[in-house]
């Protein structure tokens, strides 16, 4: 990526960000500054504020206090939500939608660019997918799906790339394979990477920064996974044995 920030520039931070709907606030003031190169877990039980903090750290939904800033205005962002917004009438190929990944990549100024044949065929390779360039994207199963949508990430040339629950799909050794494939992009961009997930196990395996979020405390806790894991929070709500598996949304 040309003019790539180098590992540790400071990409996006929240100040005093306080996340929610009309006004109310879920969870206390989120205070996180992610940098190129780092790998974030962000962790917490469904309706906790996590897919809330998502869109507010996009600009998707607007904050209730505090602010979202970025480094400045070229930074750029990849989002797969849980669900995508592909629509499946449409005939294309898996490669073709890796290609729109990189054509409707969008930052804060909302530019856009064109995707080379070379850099999808780079995505591909990176997100360990290239056996299924040539197939419909809809005949594709939801794991294989997941994973050519991760490629389409890949091929944005983005500085952060924000992943909702992107393994929810796979089972165990196409999870574990997702998450190593995102290890090794992160490193060779840099590029940060932003993960909710509920394999607490890779999550501290890959990870190297964390967000728990509890709406229930209510707590924020940010820090190293090993900071995170080891926070009183953490413990109080999963405990030890959990991060050898899935844990319960």
């Amino acid at each position: 990526m040309n003019g790539a920030p180098s590992p540790e520039t400071e990409l996006v931070s929240c100040r005093a960000l306080e996340v929610g709907h009309a006004g109310a606030a879920l969870l206390p003031p989120i205070d996180v500054a992610i940098r190129a190169g780092e790998f974030w877990a962000v962790i917490g039980r469904n309706g906790s504020g996590k897919t809330s903090w998502l869109r507010t750290l996009l600009g998707l939904l607007p904050p209730v206090k505090g602010r979202v800033l970025p480094q400045n205005a070229a930074i750029k962002f990849a989002y797969l939500p849980q669900k995508s917004a592909i629509d499946e009438h449409y005939p294309l190929l898996a490669r073709e939608v890796v290609g729109m990944g990189a054509q409707r990549g969008w930052s804060f100024l909302g530019r856009e660019r064109a995707a080379s044949r070379a850099e999808v065929e780079r995505a591909l390779s990176e997100m360990g997918v290239t056996a299924l360039a040539d197939r419909p994207f809809r005949q594709l199963s939801e794991g294989q799906k997941q994973r050519v949508l991760m490629a389409r990430i890949a091929a944005s040339s983005a500085d952060v790339a924000i992943l909702d629950e992107p393994t929810s799909a796979m089972d165990a050794v196409a999870e574990r394979e997702a998450f190593e494939h995102l290890g090794a992009l992160r490193k060779r961009r840099p590029l940060a990477i932003v993960v909710v997930s509920h394999y607490l196990g890779l999550l501290r395996e890959y990870a190297d920064q964390a967000l728990l979020l509890d709406r229930d405390t209510p707590a924020v806790v940010v820090g190293s996974v090993e900071q995170v894991f080891g926070h009183d929070a953490f413990q109080r709500r999963y405990g030890d044995d959990s991060c050898g598996s899935r844990v319960s949304a």
